[in-house]
């Protein structure tokens, strides 16, 4: 079986987590290796604070809280995305608002924005969908002129650009996953980045229950959020190999489009002008009259070969658990419906060789005939 996505271990991160546990950094509480790993992650998006925790939807549920959202605020998000996005919110006590995918990088679509917008919306959650930027500088501006908090959901974009500048260096507070299929990983964890000094001091606080002098004295209500010496020294050394991780993906994306583009009924993913696309995952759309059967057929056919694939991820505004939330708002999302009824991306490991990915072209063909 080709899988959808497999991990580079290699003896670098062994190496790596040895040392931390030699250390006895096996906590996330002391040791360098969570502080060098937050500085060099940090520095490579070319931001001033890196905080680490736990779990890319935990870095979300901090970044809301800390960031001052609360109970009945509403927090406009991609209707296209991970549950964990809606997740940070709804923790938080208050209401997501899903936003449209626009049709051409399948991000939230901008132009609705400001139509969403009510006298209780606090802030904007863009997903730079599977590997491609939101265009940042057009949300910030409307952001702004709006008075509302920006978290970037980066989860799938580590080293994604929108006209030269990395993702994650956009908004208030902005939000990694490092889970095993993620582009560098530490097998689980995240991490949220901000510019902001005092932010990044509250982010800290809450991530580690909120101790402060005297230590069980606790002023505030914290979350045990931390990420582990070991997984730290994992994801210092996969950081370290984060530009050639990007190549290979780009070049993976550039062989798929290669060997795919002449199958009817198939749309390629596209990447914008002014954007660097960095392929976390390969998506492609199944036009069912054009192709021949629908997107849940050829996924069996291919299974049936041994290739793996997986579906597009389920819009917000469908969601059973949100849809039980006092408030919520479940609007059509058309675009976002359409990427769920058709999409489905292909095997994106950074490692795939071309000959794999011809071979899996090749099956695609043969099931199409």
């Amino acid at each position: 079986m080709i899988p959808v996505f497999e991990p580079e271990i290699g003896q670098e991160e062994k190496d790596a987590v040895a040392d931390a546990l030699q250390r006895g950094e096996i906590s996330g509480s002391f040791g360098q290796y969570i502080p060098n790993f937050e500085r060099a992650f940090a520095d490579y998006c070319g931001v001033k604070h890196g905080v680490a925790v736990s779990s890319g939807t935990t870095a979300l549920q901090l970044a809301v809280r800390a960031t001052g959202i609360g109970k009945g605020d509403e927090v406009l998000i991609s209707a296209s995305t991970n549950i964990a996005t809606a997740l940070a919110v709804i923790y938080n006590n208050a209401i997501p608002v899903p936003v449209d995918s626009e049709p051409v990088t399948w991000n939230l679509d901008l132009s609705l924005l400001e139509s969403k917008i009510t006298p209780r919306t606090k802030a904007i959650i863009p997903v730079h969908l599977y590997g491609h930027p939101v265009d940042m500088d057009q949300l910030m501006e409307i952001a702004q002129r709006h008075g509302l908090i920006v978290i970037e959901d980066a989860a799938e974009a580590h080293g994604a650009e929108v006209r030269g500048k990395k993702v994650g260096s956009f908004g208030n507070a902005n939000c990694f996953s490092f889970y095993a299929n993620k582009i560098i990983t530490t097998g689980e964890g995240g991490m949220v980045l901000t510019n902001d000094d005092q932010l990044a001091d509250k982010l800290r606080l809450l991530r580690n229950l909120a101790f402060t002098k005297p230590r069980f004295r606790h002023e505030v209500a914290g979350y045990n959020f931390r990420m582990t010496g070991m997984q730290a020294a994992m994801g210092l050394a996969q950081t370290r190999k984060l530009n050639r991780i990007i190549s290979q993906k780009i070049q993976m994306a550039a062989w798929y489009n290669a060997h795919l583009a002449d199958i009817p009924g198939i749309t390629l993913p596209r990447c914008q002008p002014w954007a660097k696309h960095v392929y976390w995952m390969y998506g492609i759309l199944i036009d069912e009259k054009e192709f021949g059967m629908n997107r849940d057929e050829l996924a069996e056919k291919l299974y049936q070969h041994g290739v793996e694939t997986r579906t597009f991820f389920c819009p917000m505004n469908l969601q059973p658990c949100l849809r039980a939330i006092d408030g919520f708002r479940p609007e059509p999302c058309p675009v976002a419906e359409k990427l769920w009824e058709t999409g489905l991306y292909l095997p994106s490991s950074h490692t795939l060789s071309e000959e794999t990915i011809a071979r899996i072209a090749q099956i695609i063909r043969k099931v199409r005939s």
